[in-house]
């Protein structure tokens, strides 16, 4: 590999992105905007409905459950509009409603529920279920308020990455072909590899430099709840910026039809912009949705961040998405390379 090759595309590549006011704009603008208007819309918590959380009854448990007690939970589970959310482990349960994920946690074995009464959903479920809730303890779990928009910010700012990504690279590489820019660079010393190469590491750092202008330039103005390491959170953004490079390189990997990559692009994208998490919690969907979800890059890559931000935890914390994202980005590179095509149409 010729380094002097390299660094040259790399730096054309980087000026003519930064030379590209519209595109450079609407980066900078797009997760912005959302942000913003978010933070109006939805000026409390940002959702539309209650979720309680149920710690399930195992082998292990000493106290049964009466009758009373199971009567009392089929009435909860007929109230409308509310989501029973199942939990294994109470800890996990009451974190989540320390973070306002959950809004009440019962115990029905131990006849315990725990509300936050920093909550205002917990303290309104409280009060749907007050009748229902006589012989149970009530006891308390507080946590520091997280704003939507707090929420939110990790879904945005991968949804921007994932696009800068995915069509940064695809259309560069698809107007390339097109363009016959990609035979006249055949015909050079340089290597599918270092051009390849090149094209990815360029899209890594533009990705990564416009996304932390956004979060420090947005930080000013909404002051981000932070919880974690903004080391591991620069980690987990360059692993998920990597994967989603690694896809848009092989969309693109053959097609020289701007038409053509433009559907493929929005193919690939519209699913993950819905399924990973950007705009509402996964908690309560059906498994077979989840499962999905799980396939799909930007859906590690925001659960991940939003971990890092929101429960401060550390990369061996989220290390099943981290060893996801690298397993997916090796898939992807290996079958863009394989598959990649200097002139060849689809």
């Amino acid at each position: 590999m010729n380094f002097k090759r390299f660094f040259a595309v790399f730096k054309a590549r980087n000026i003519e992105f930064f030379r590209d006011k519209s595109s450079l704009g609407w980066n900078l603008m797009f997760p912005v905007l959302l942000l913003v208007g978010f933070s109006f819309i939805f000026s409390g918590d940002g959702r539309s409905a209650y979720k309680v959380g149920i710690i399930e009854v195992t082998p292990s448990k000493t106290i049964q459950i009466t009758t009373q007690v199971t009567t009392q939970l089929n009435f909860f589970k007929d109230i409308r509009f509310i989501d029973y959310i199942h939990y294994d482990a109470i800890d996990v349960a009451k974190s989540k409603l320390s973070r306002h994920t959950l809004d009440l946690v019962i115990e029905p074995s131990t006849r315990r529920y725990w509300v936050n009464e920093q909550s205002a959903n917990s303290y309104l479920v409280e009060k749907i279920f007050n009748t229902q809730l006589d012989g149970f303890t009530r006891l308390l779990t507080t946590g520091e308020k997280i704003r939507y928009v707090d929420w939110v910010l990790p879904g945005i700012l991968g949804m921007n990455m994932m696009f800068s990504c995915l069509f940064g690279v695809g259309y560069v590489i698809v107007r390339y072909r097109k363009n016959a820019v990609l035979k006249r660079l055949k015909a050079t010393p340089l290597s599918a590899f270092e051009f390849v190469s090149a094209q990815l590491l360029s899209r890594l750092f533009i990705v990564m430099f416009m996304s932390a202008v956004v979060y420090s330039g947005c930080n000013l103005l909404f002051n981000f709840f932070m919880l974690g390491s903004y080391f591991d959170l620069i980690i987990i953004g360059m692993l998920g910026a990597f994967c989603l490079i690694s896809l848009g390189l092989l969309v693109a990997s053959r097609s020289k039809s701007e038409e053509l990559i433009g559907g493929l692009l929005n193919l690939t994208s519209w699913p993950m912009m819905m399924l990973s998490g950007v705009w509402f919690s996964l908690e309560g969907a059906p498994p077979a949705l989840k499962s999905f979800a799980d396939f799909l890059p930007l859906t590690h890559l925001v659960a991940g961040a939003r971990k890092v931000i929101t429960e401060g935890a550390t990369l061996s914390d989220i290390s099943y998405h981290v060893t996801s994202l690298v397993i997916m980005s090796i898939i992807f590179l290996s079958l863009g390379a394989y598959f990649f095509s200097w002139n060849t149409e689809r």
